[in-house]
């Protein structure tokens, strides 16, 4: 004869399950907007690929494509951290998760905009030198191989240790209510950077308009931060960019998928 369950225990699953659907429904929600992004992305750079250093455009147009790109290519990495977010905080506001992903994207709006600024300072000192036949195809491939050799820095372990076990890093900067979720959604944004910047510098390097190379960089950022092997995973990534990187300096047709400039320095604006 069957015993009966617990007086509550039945009660008990109710709240758990729905917490449980809800955290299911927000990172669901969360690759949607992935997937609007890339497909906002692709429409609107659409036949704007001029290959490495390609035109950042104006200020504004170029923010606004940087923040959807970066929705479209990090959502899917930090839905893992948002949840656990969920999971463990004490409010009960549902904004609280979505300020935690808008405090993530204002601090990568504020990477981009300091790319920009970085892009255009270089551009305004170079004096054309940064023209694909003259220096252009050498300094690509040097970011290339200087972001290879940033995978294997102990600021980058750091920073993806971060990223890829946010428990320590959460619990450790926790502000309770909207306002700190929107803080500790910047903090953990700050670490995704440290971790990505050599990263998102490459995709500059081959075209930051290419649909193609953009997804060749999400692919290597959501494989570092979600599959379990690390330290082959940044040694492997560090092996490839800095294949990318011969190939750029070398024998740039050889690499596909690459636009070719004919005569185009870093420009802005």
């Amino acid at each position: 004869m069957r015993s009966a369950a617990p007086a509550g225990a039945s009660a008990g699953l109710g709240p758990a399950y729905a917490a449980a659907r809800a955290r299911l429904g927000l990172v669901a929600a969360l690759f949607a907007l992935a997937a609007v992004g890339w497909l906002w992305t692709a429409r609107e750079m659409r036949g704007m690929d001029a290959g490495p250093w390609t035109s950042l455009g104006s200020l504004g147009w170029f923010l606004a494509i940087w923040v959807v790109m970066m929705a479209a290519m990090m959502l899917p990495s930090v839905a893992p951290t948002v949840s656990l977010y969920t999971r463990i905080t004490r409010e009960r506001s549902p904004l609280s998760p979505w300020a935690f992903t808008v405090g993530y994207l204002l601090t990568w709006a504020t990477a981009g905009i300091a790319a920009y600024v970085l892009a255009g300072a270089v551009a305004s000192t170079s004096d054309g030198a940064l023209a694909w036949d003259r220096a252009g195809h050498g300094f690509a491939g040097a970011t290339l191989l200087a972001a290879a050799a940033y995978e294997l820095t102990p600021f980058k372990d750091v920073c993806l240790s971060k990223c890829r076990s946010p428990l320590g890093a959460l619990l450790g900067s926790w502000r309770d209510g909207v306002t700190g979720a929107l803080r500790m959604g910047a903090r953990n944004g700050a670490w995704c950077v440290g971790c990505c910047w050599a990263l998102m510098a490459s995709l500059f390097a081959l075209g930051v308009m290419s649909v193609i190379w953009m997804g060749f960089v999400a692919g290597i950022i959501a494989v570092e931060k979600t599959l379990p092997w690390r330290g082959g995973l940044t040694v492997a990534t560090a092996a490839l960019l800095t294949g990318v990187g011969i190939l750029l300096l070398v024998a740039p047709e050889a690499l596909p998928w690459l636009t070719l400039p004919s005569d185009q320095t870093m420009p802005m604006g």
